[in-house]
């Protein structure tokens, strides 16, 4: 995906970082990034485009603007006095934002900068992993407003944690500390705030370095396959790997690896 090509987005910003990795950053930094119905036509657009699209991209990095907050959730400034069509209709539209982000085959790395909250966490755990700042707290409150997680919020958390944490976490409506979700399983990494964003762009280069076509393959049967028996996941990894090995990239690797060299790439 040539950044060049991509719009520009009301609630996000786009910037490529070298060749292969591009940052989004949520960009609503006076309502904490809170998720309004701009931010869910911006992001459905945006995760279309890198799906059918990518080009030379390899890895996304997602955060949020200032220090406060990756996400707050659901703008509820917007939805206050909200008819219950109008609720269900824009339900509707972040549900395909989710769904959209869930569904890329570009890896997608969080880099939760502050809080994450309600549909804020939700759209964390639909990317591929998550990376916080020392500062992040964690959590799903919506009980908490007579409602319950409606953005893969129960799915997503479970498989990250378990059924029983995850329990306890969207019954009891409390925040995490970063420390704590690293400790449950829920992050992969808590930064510095001030390292966190280098961090996360560093690991993301390392996923651009490897073979395109098959860090896509890989996550496809991670991501499938966790919905299969395992003998059945198997079948479908195979199928995935088989998919690589009549290409020139897998070509390449070996080739590098024998000439003991830095392979080159091409997404073919």
């Amino acid at each position: 995906m040539d950044a060049m090509t991509l719009p520009d987005y009301q609630t996000l910003t786009v910037e490529p970082r070298g060749e292969h990795v591009l940052l989004v950053t949520l960009n609503r930094p006076q309502a904490m990034n809170a998720l309004n119905t701009q931010m869910g036509h911006d992001q459905v657009d945006l995760w279309r485009r890198l799906t059918e699209a990518p080009g030379a991209l390899r890895c996304v990095v997602l955060t949020g603007a200032g220090e406060r907050a990756f996400c707050a959730g659901a703008d509820l400034k917007e939805r206050d006095g909200m008819s219950v069509d109008t609720w269900r209709v824009q339900h509707e539209l972040f549900e395909r934002a989710f769904a959209a982000l869930v569904e890329c085959p570009v890896p997608v790395i969080a880099a939760v900068n502050g809080h994450a909250y309600g549909g804020g966490l939700e759209m964390a755990l639909c990317c591929d992993f998550i990376f916080a700042s020392q500062s992040a707290r964690l959590a799903l409150p919506e009980v908490a407003r007579g409602l319950m997680p409606g953005g893969m919020g129960t799915q997503n958390l479970a498989r990250a944690i378990g059924e029983r944490r995850a329990k306890e976490l969207v019954l009891s409506a409390r925040a995490l500390t970063a420390e704590e979700a690293l400790a449950w399983g829920l992050a992969n990494r808590v930064c510095a705030p001030g390292k966190l964003l280098e961090e996360a762009l560093a690991v993301a280069e390392a996923i651009a370095g490897n073979g395109p076509l098959a860090v896509r393959q890989a996550k496809k049967s991670i991501h499938y396959g966790l919905g299969m028996d395992l003998l059945t996941g198997y079948r479908f990894e195979i199928e995935a790997y088989n998919r690589l090995v009549d290409t020139d990239d897998r070509r390449e690797g070996v080739n590098a690896f024998v000439e003991k060299r830095k392979p080159r790439f091409t997404g073919k």
